[in-house]
């Protein structure tokens, strides 16, 4: 069998686990894995039920070339999922939108809920099964017939011409069409025909775009973000209560400073759960806090653990309303934590390096279900003890996806110049070494690098024999605001400094080859990239993906403008500016970018490949290369692109770092 971290092959076909829903009883768990096509062109999605006691073994529900996802159980015990696959009931075919699926515990699944733009996020009342779903809709329809009219209508005539009227346009790699996200909810689907949809928000705009809706139990209210435009181009989001009746709406929150995300309504249907994200400004990062808001006004919103200095990444309440379960980055790692609502008690339920998402609580409020995953290791289901500090979790019969990679994770310490103290992870390969070290700096900048990735993956590289250097340096997440503060509109200054402390640290770990050095990011981790070659000749070779350049040109351009011109002036932009370094630049740069990325446009990569090339005295000796991608995003995800990406920055390290001869991939030739 072809070794998973260094047959790049079996690597892609390695199943990859997301999502988790817990039936109203608590006795099933329900994931959804991904795997390879027929043609290993792309991923599809499958539903498959996992025991909670952790007996029996795994089992798949759902089969289709379509693939399905988005479980989420009904109070009867059926589920629902999404999926485009053809209703064999007949009315639909290949290119059918994605429609709403009922799957009893005994059964055939069957198409419940259609609607001519797809169902996108799907929401249920926890007690009536009333179901909410968000829809993309034609501004003028006023139904389901007349949103297909129109939508024929376009088609026929090949027009996809959309004229905005309002900021944004486009949102990471879509850009944002004609139609708009509308709110429908209908009460819970009968034993045959499809579900009649109530449209609670006729003429939305954009202020369902990316929206996140919950229900209160008894499925009379809704609780939604909300987006607003502001002056200048600017947005906010707020909250809003929605009469399921009469689609009256009555804000919730909205005091003009702060973004309200991921509404959880409580048990009892009283209170809301928030992510309360106060704005930020060029000389104050962002602060998120999580609040509670009571649903009837009666009072002002509360921070529930005020003193405590982490970002929450997710949230759910007990069955008794008394707590929520969060999870939050934590020193290289994302633990889960229960919070007391009336005290802000904070406790740390795990105590290990893994990086957990998904909650599911048990309805008698004893466990919790999670995916948990770590730098060393892939995403798989766990459960929890809901109340036991620090301790470990017990695996679940999950379905099968990578194995442990070879090789030891270990630790590297260091102290920034102004004393802070860092911290990072370092991937070393089987063997005594030395090894070439190759700095991998994560994007965000808020992140962090404490779990794992698909699609970037450090042991494909330490399965090349490279040391791979994971740091976080200032602006990453799970260190304290005052981390964050260091290098907010900074980006050229702490975080600079924090990466080349790190790696001198790394470089004395006698696993290390100090002579052989290379420097690679994606996104904010680009911009380092970046950063790194116009500042310092010290590394044999940088690869910089979907990266920033020029901060001037990439504010207004980038898909979320208002947000960036909050962060940074513009004369913070022009003086943390990779660009204005490109003369100094000598390390041989590997320059990777999607078409398709909105978040980081391909004009960023455009000039700075033309700013490597108009430097260039002889072309043909000019080590610089440019990996375009035509049709691919900030992340290049098609599983085929993903095999080029990797075979290219192995080839292009091999050259510079390892002193091989340069060899083409194959597809590239």
């Amino acid at each position: 069998m072809p070794d998973a971290y260094t047959d790049l092959d079996a690597y892609l076909a390695l199943p990859r686990i997301t999502g988790l829903a817990l039936s109203p009883a608590g006795d099933r768990l329900v994931t959804v894995v991904a795997t390879l096509d027929k043609d290993a062109t792309a991923y599809v999605s499958a539903l498959w039920e996992v025991d909670p006691a952790g007996e029996r073994p795994a089992r798949r529900l759902t089969r289709s070339t379509k693939g399905e996802g988005g479980p989420v159980f009904l109070p009867s015990g059926d589920l629902l999922f999404t999926s485009a696959r053809p209703d064999p009931a007949g009315g639909s075919d290949d290119d059918a939108p994605t429609m709403l699926w009922l799957l009893p515990p005994a059964g055939e699944a069957r198409v419940v809920g259609t609607r001519p733009g797809g169902i996108g996020a799907v929401a249920v009342a926890e007690r009536s099964g009333t179901v909410a779903v968000l829809s993309d809709t034609l501004p003028a329809s006023t139904d389901t017939a007349s949103d297909e009219e129109r939508r024929k209508a376009r088609k026929d005539k090949k027009v996809d011409a959309v004229l905005h009227a309002s900021y944004p346009v486009r949102y990471w790699d879509r850009d944002l069409g004609v139609g708009q996200t509308r709110l429908l909810v209908t009460d819970p689907p009968a034993d045959d025909g499809c579900v009649a949809w109530r449209d609670l928000t006729p003429a939305p705009g954009r202020a369902l775009h990316g929206g996140q809706v919950s229900l209160t139990p008894d499925g009379r209210t809704a609780v939604s973000t909300w987006a607003r435009a502001e002056p200048h181009g600017g947005r906010r989001t707020t909250l809003v209560a929605v009469d399921v009746a009469s689609g009256e709406q009555r804000v919730l929150v909205d005091d003009g400073t702060t973004d309200w995300l991921d509404p959880r309504v409580s048990p009892d249907g009283r209170w809301v759960a928030a992510v309360a994200e106060r704005r930020s400004t060029p000389d104050e990062p962002v602060e998120m806090r999580l609040v509670v808001v009571p649903l009837d006004g009666s009072a002002e919103p509360r921070d529930v653990a005020p003193e405590w200095d982490r970002w929450v990444s997710e949230h759910r309440w007990s069955p008794d309303g008394t707590a929520l379960l969060v999870t939050a980055d934590d020193e290289g790692a994302c633990p889960v934590f229960r919070i007391e609502v009336a005290s802000g008690t904070v406790t740390r339920l795990t105590g290990d390096r893994g990086h957990y998402t998904d909650l599911c609580v048990a309805p008698d409020g004893s466990a919790v279900y999670a995916l948990r995953d770590a730098v060393d290791a892939a995403p798989t289901p766990v459960r929890l003890d809901a109340r036991e500090a620090e301790q470990g979790p017990s695996l679940l019969n999950g379905p099968s996806t990578a194995p442990a990679p070879g090789g030891s994770l270990t630790e590297v310490h260091a102290t920034a110049a102004d004393g802070t103290r860092l911290r990072s992870w370092l991937v070393l390969p089987e063997g005594d070494g030395p090894h070439p070290l190759l700095l991998w700096v994560h994007g965000g900048p808020l992140g962090s690098w404490n779990g794992w990735s698909w699609r970037w993956n450090p042991h494909l590289m330490a399965a090349r024999g490279y040391a791979m250097l994971l740091p976080d340096p200032a602006l990453s997440t799970g260190y304290g605001r005052e981390m964050v503060r260091r290098g907010w509109g900074r980006w050229g200054d702490a975080p600079y400094t924090d990466l080349m402390a790190i790696t001198d640290a790394a470089l004395e770990h006698p696993a290390v080859d100090r002579t052989r050095t290379a420097a690679m990011g994606g996104s904010f981790g680009g911009y380092m990239a970046n950063w790194i070659a116009g500042h310092t000749d010290r590394f044999d070779a940088v690869v910089t993906h979907a990266s920033l350049w020029d901060l001037e040109q990439f504010g207004p351009t980038t898909d979320a403008a208002y947000y960036w011109a909050r962060e940074m002036t513009a004369e913070m932009a022009r003086e943390h500016s990779p660009s204005r370094f490109a003369d100094a630049i000598t390390s041989p740069v590997l320059v990777i970018h999607g078409d398709k990325d909105y978040r980081v446009p391909i004009g960023e990569g455009l000039r700075l490949w033309w700013d490597l090339c108009s430097r260039a005295e002889d072309p043909e000796a000019m080590p610089h290369r440019f990996l375009y991608f035509p049709n691919e995003n900030h992340w290049v995800l098609a599983p085929q692109h993903a095999k080029v990406w990797y075979e290219t920055v192995h080839a292009f390290l091999a050259q510079h770092v390892l002193g091989e001869e340069w060899v083409c991939p194959e597809l590239l030739r």
